[in-house]
């Protein structure tokens, strides 16, 4: 892998607040990376770390080769977005993308060229003219964004910049920064606490906790193979079920129980041997149970609807099952009363074990 930017044992403390712990991270070049994680997990600190904006305590950080550890912004390499468009509100969109080129020095020719790439790329053109104040929030991004694209450099980061927006137009955008990826080729570090932002762009999610990463991977590989606990709770809206119970193996085929119920784990892909009387935690998303669908051979559970949420393509039933309650989607033209009994199966060859103790994945 050619790597574009590398992090070796970064730490940094604010007094006696350990907020990055000897962390690691390399990524590729052109790679679309994104640090997601909930408010003080540490990924903002880092992606201002990678831009200079904060000195870290210890380790180093180079791009594309180069120890930038203790160099200036400017000289990183780099173009950074931030979640507030930070616009000169007296300059144009023409003068507020050329700023900078024009306070280092780059000859005219050249300045208009870059920005008329990115107003192309951006689809801002017929707004060169306009002030900040006559474009709408998600025009002003695409400004703020226009600005680093004009650097023509080889990393861009990206501060949560679509959380000020309204749903429909982060949608819009987030469309959008993906096809940029697509179309630049850069590398691109993205931080972000939610959750679709990171599985709809990254080729790789770095999940983050109390500063250190738990899991580094595909989003697929994240959403359907959580590290442990953590990574399979917080990744998915609603979250994944939990149950908790033990391994029971009979005759050499292994079982989850949880008080009267029992599910066979023939279909689940185990890291290791299960262990009879081993205490687990299982992990079931929302889409992986069906409801009044079973097959034969499928577990079997009765369970009672609690509350029903219509989302338009799909409902969401919260069931009552064994003194637990469990989210379940379902078909939006599917239809259930409170109170409702019905018959769960699950698909466990998607489910997830977890060791009750060290909440890794089994």
């Amino acid at each position: 892998m050619n790597t574009s930017v590398s992090i070796k044992n970064l730490s940094l403390d604010f007094g006696a607040v350990s907020v990055l712990k000897a962390l690691d991270l390399d990524i590729a070049d052109g790679e679309f990376l994104v640090l997601l994680g909930s408010s003080g997990c540490g990924k903002s600190t880092l992606l201002n770390c990678i831009a200079g904006l904060l000195e870290p305590t210890g380790g180093q950080i180079f791009i594309k080769g180069r120890n930038v550890t203790w160099l200036e912004p400017k000289d990183r390499g780099i173009g950074m977005v931030f979640q507030s468009y930070a616009l000169y509100p007296q300059m144009t969109v023409e003068k507020n993308l050329s700023f900078g080129l024009r306070i280092a020095g780059m000859p005219k020719p050249e300045i208009e060229k870059r920005v008329a790439r990115a107003a192309e790329i951006l689809q801002i053109g017929p707004l060169l003219k306009r002030k900040p104040a006559e474009l709408s929030g998600g025009q002003r991004q695409r400004v703020a964004i226009g600005r680093a694209l004009v650097r023509d450099v080889d990393v861009f980061l990206f501060d949560e910049p679509l959380s000020n927006l309204d749903a429909k137009l982060r949608a819009e955008l987030r469309v959008e920064l993906k096809r940029l990826h697509q179309s630049l080729k850069n590398t691109m570090i993205y931080v972000t606490h939610d959750q679709i932002e990171a599985l709809t762009l990254a080729d790789r999610i770095a999940i983050m906790k109390n500063g250190v990463i738990q899991q580094l991977d595909t989003p697929d590989v994240i959403y359907h193979a959580p590290k442990n606990l953590f990574v399979a709770g917080f990744i998915g809206s609603p979250s994944m079920n939990f149950l908790k119970g033990e391994i029971i193996v009979e005759e050499g085929r292994p079982f989850f129980q949880t008080g009267g119920a029992r599910l066979p784990l023939d279909g689940y892909r185990a890291s290791e041997t299960l262990a009879s009387g081993r205490a687990v935690v299982l992990g079931v998303r929302p889409e992986h149970i069906r409801v009044n669908e079973e097959r034969d051979g499928d577990p079997v559970r009765e369970a009672v609807v609690d509350i029903e949420e219509p989302m338009g393509a799909d409902n969401l039933l919260w069931l009552k099952l064994d003194g637990h309650v469990i989210s379940v989607r379902v078909n939006g033209a599917r239809r259930f009363a409170a109170g409702t009994p019905v018959r769960l199966s699950f698909d466990m060859s998607m489910a997830s074990l977890f060791d009750a103790a060290t909440e890794l994945r089994i």
